[in-house]
């Protein structure tokens, strides 16, 4: 198995996804906690060309953006399969991975920006969850009937999302607009396969709020 580190914070969902990762294969392994106000030299080593979160170590050697860490995990470590065995199935679960990636900036801007780019962005986030409401319709996973790969990257919109809404009360997502992507994030949330993989919710909804809060009270 080797030597296994992880760098980033606990709060990050795409650090999480690593975790989740690793937790599905039972690799034990060191997390090392950044801070992203004053940049260890691990970090700024380790990922010299974006500077962020999360790097993950194997051997002592480093591995930058959280998905790639997924599947890269996911073929050198034993323990259950993450991506699926069929090569159809395979390429529709990095499919998802990536309009999920693509898509979060414009949704994460809704809570962090204000005025027209605000705007913008809930425009482009409805436009978003449309899509994910047709696609988890009588769905619990993304791909075929087992949780994998693009179950992982979809952490944001499963936990984060609703965090992000209820500590700041912008709100995008109601039952009545997209019924299908509620039934399916109830189910992500709730389920016993991932409650245990996922951080505490009251946890994060205390850091975000605080987080708001100061924003908030610095833009004054």
């Amino acid at each position: 198995m080797g030597d296994v580190k992880l760098l980033g914070l606990w709060y990050s969902p795409f650090v999480h996804r690593v975790e989740w990762a690793l937790k599905i294969k039972g690799v034990e392994y060191e997390f090392i906690e950044e801070n992203l106000q004053n940049k260890s030299p691990l970090l700024l080593e380790s990922n010299p060309i974006h500077k962020k979160i999360p790097v993950f170590f194997h051997n002592g050697k480093p591995i930058c953006e959280s998905m790639v860490i997924v599947e890269y995990i996911d073929e050198a470590f034993e323990g259950p399969s993450i991506l699926p065995k069929d090569p159809y199935d395979r390429a529709i679960a990095r499919f998802w991975a990536k309009f999920l990636d693509d898509k979060l900036q414009a949704i994460g801007k809704t809570f962090f920006f204000k005025g027209e780019e605000q705007e913008k962005a809930k425009g482009e986030a409805y436009e978003t969850l449309k899509v994910l409401d047709n696609e988890v319709k009588d769905k619990k996973f993304f791909v075929a009937d087992k949780f994998g790969f693009a179950d992982i990257a979809a952490n944001f919109v499963g936990l984060w999302l609703g965090v992000f809404e209820e500590a700041t009360g912008i709100v995008l997502v109601t039952r009545e607009k997209f019924p299908n992507f509620c039934a399916w994030r109830d189910e992500y949330i709730n389920c016993t396969q991932n409650k245990e993989y996922l951080p505490p919710r009251d946890e994060l909804l205390a850091h975000f709020q605080a987080r708001f809060q100061a924003a908030a009270a610095a833009s004054k």
